[in-house]
Parts: structure tokens; sequence; C-alpha cells
């Protein structure tokens, strides 16, 4: 009895011999390939967090030195922030608050390009909207009027196009284009909500056209 037991576990073990000689190899690299790949992914993540934990600091201090007023400072942290972390969305809203200091620094030309950057680099069209009417807004003051045209041609979310057709209204109207103004004008009218505030000076500049909001 022993020994036929002592055969069978012998044919068992030849099986798993035979069957580890011929797929073994296979076996340890699929191993090695599953256990690389989450180790990666563990990775990744860590990477990932670690990533977003600095940007965060780094945004907090473009916050001290906006509110310190420090130009220096500001252009100095922002240009790291872009630098180290220009895909995340610390660095585009660090854009967009740059760009706000500079316009009321009296720093056109840094604001435009702030904002130039936000457009250029974030993927959140929201961001993308936000940059793109208030460089339209930078552009219509500098009497950059084609610039700014050009610029609210392209796209946009559509929850942004009542803003947008009123700051076409604005280019227009100053360019003497009165008659698409009022369009525009009234485009943005049927757009916002009856509850919407800015609705109402979409409303003034129509009346400022000589017409009210139904165009009459």
């Amino acid at each position: 009895m022993a020994n036929q037991l002592d055969l069978e576990e012998q044919e068992q073990l030849d099986q798993i011999k035979h069957f580890w000689n011929q797929y073994g190899n296979a076996i340890t690299w699929a191993l090695i390939v599953v256990l690389g790949s989450f180790a990666s992914w563990n990775f990744y993540q860590y990477w990932q967090r670690n990533q977003a934990t600095q940007a965060a600091a780094l945004f907090d201090e473009v916050e001290r030195s906006l509110q310190a007023a420090d130009g220096a400072r500001i252009e100095r942290v922002f240009a790291e922030m872009k630098d180290r972390f220009g895909s995340s969305t610390y660095a585009q809203q660090a854009g967009l608050l740059v760009a706000k200091q500079q316009v009321a620094s009296g720093k056109s030309d840094a604001a435009q390009a702030a904002l130039n950057w936000v457009t250029g680099q974030s993927a959140d069209p929201g961001y993308q909207a936000v940059a793109k009417l208030r460089l339209a807004g930078l552009l219509l003051d500098s009497k950059k009027y084609d610039e700014a045209l050009k610029l609210l041609g392209g796209s946009f979310p559509a929850s942004f196009e009542p803003l947008v057709a009123d700051r076409l209204g604005d280019v227009l109207a100053l360019q003497g284009n009165k008659a698409q103004a009022v369009a525009q004008y009234q485009k943005a009218y049927r757009l916002f909500a009856a509850t919407d505030e800015y609705r109402s000076l979409v409303e003034v500049k129509l009346n400022a056209l000589g017409l009210d909001a139904q165009g009459k």
C-alpha cells in the first residue's frame, strides 16, 4: 500500500515538474508583469497625491504674495507654479488671480500674458472661457477690437453664451456697428435668466442705444 502511494505521489510530482518545465517561465513572467503593473499604479497614485499637495502649497504661496501685493514675489512664485505644475487646476486658478492683481496694478500687458497662458494651457473649458472673456475685456480697453472679436469668435461652453454675446455687443458698439451690437445685446438678454442681475445691465446698454430689451 505504501509503495502504491509512493508511486502515485511520484507521478503527481512528475506531472507538476513537467507542467512547470513547460509553463513555469510564462507564469513567472506573467506574475512579474501583473505585480509590476500593480506597483506602478500604486506609485502613480502616490505621485499624483504628492503633486497635488505640492501644487496646493504653492498656490497658497501665490495667494499670500498677492495679498502682500509683492510684485517681484508674485512673478517668481507664479513662474514656479507654471514651470512645475502648469497642467494643474491650481495653476489655472493662480493665473486668473495673478491677472486680476496685475490689472489692478496697471500692468495690462502682464495681465494679458497671464490670461493668454491660461487659455493655451488649461484643459478645462470653464477656465478657458473665463480667461478669454477677461482677456477680451483688456483688448477692448486697449482698443484692439479685431483681436477681441477673433477671441470671442471661438468656442465657449453653452453656459457662457450670454456673457460672450454681451461682450461681443460691447466690442461692436465701440466699433460703431450699432445694429450688430443690438443683436448681440438682445441675444444676451434672452439667454440670461430673468432673475440674473447681469440681465439688467444688458437692458441698460440697450436703452443707451435707444431700444428697450425687446428691440422696440
